[in-house]
């Protein structure tokens, strides 16, 4: 009986690493198939949910994926990261091990978020204006700008949109020091960012205000991963 105890628990610590090798290695063809297909210039981390792996890998069906990406940059904009997770992938085992580079891997779902710090934004607002975040519905911004050959202090919040493949940011509660008014004043405060292109083709769903900048919140659907 002792016998059989222990040779039952060296069986279960074999398992347990012949499962722990084959995720990693699923792990590392997922994180290359995804950096060849949204051409990043470093593979993302990938974090195969479950236990144990190795039931999955047989039904070649990963109920939960995590995925790191960045910093990366798209149309101009630099994103400092998106973590995005997927749901029901299919990557057939037999495929992987057979030939790895052309199994058709995809997600049923994705859904990620996208973060663009405060220094990008600050970098793409207007020349003078500085923002701010404050973790609300809106962004603050301030700085300095130019009425009628005056350099003026200025602060507002932006009222956060989401536009077809970009974010537009509206200057509201506009305070203009010495009480001047300032004809069209989203000209000199207001601005747009786009957010094209991003990787598991994610799609704008939602857009907050963070200490950090703005996270882009977005989703798709049948995503190929390769």
């Amino acid at each position: 009986m002792r016998k059989l105890i222990v040779s039952l628990i060296v069986l279960a610590v074999l398992l347990a690493v012949v499962d722990r090798v084959a995720v990693a290695g699923a792990e590392r063809e997922i994180a290359r198939q995804v950096q060849s297909a949204y051409d990043l210039s470093e593979p993302p981390s990938v974090d195969i949910k479950g236990f144990p792996f190795l039931t999955q890998a047989v039904s070649g069906r990963y109920e939960e994926i995590g995925v790191g990406i960045g910093p990366i940059s798209r149309e101009g904009i630099e994103l400092s990261s998106i973590d995005a997770t997927l749901y029901g992938v299919t990557a057939p085992l037999a495929d992987l091990i057979q030939n790895a580079s052309k199994t058709q891997i995809r997600a049923e779902h994705v859904t990620g978020t996208a973060v663009i710090s405060r220094e990008t934004l600050s970098a793409r607002a207007p020349r003078g204006i500085r923002v701010e975040g404050d973790g609300g519905d809106t962004l603050k911004v301030s700085g300095d700008v130019t009425v009628l050959g005056r350099t003026v202090p200025v602060t507002a919040s932006l009222k956060i949109e989401v536009v077809p493949g970009a974010v537009r940011l509206t200057p509201a509660d506009v305070k203009i020091a010495g009480g001047l008014s300032v004809p069209n004043v989203a000209k000199h405060i207001g601005f747009t960012v786009p957010v094209k292109n991003l990787p598991l083709n994610l799609k704008i769903t939602k857009v907050k205000s963070t200490p950090q900048g703005l996270a882009i919140q977005g989703e798709a659907t049948d995503v190929p991963l390769h």
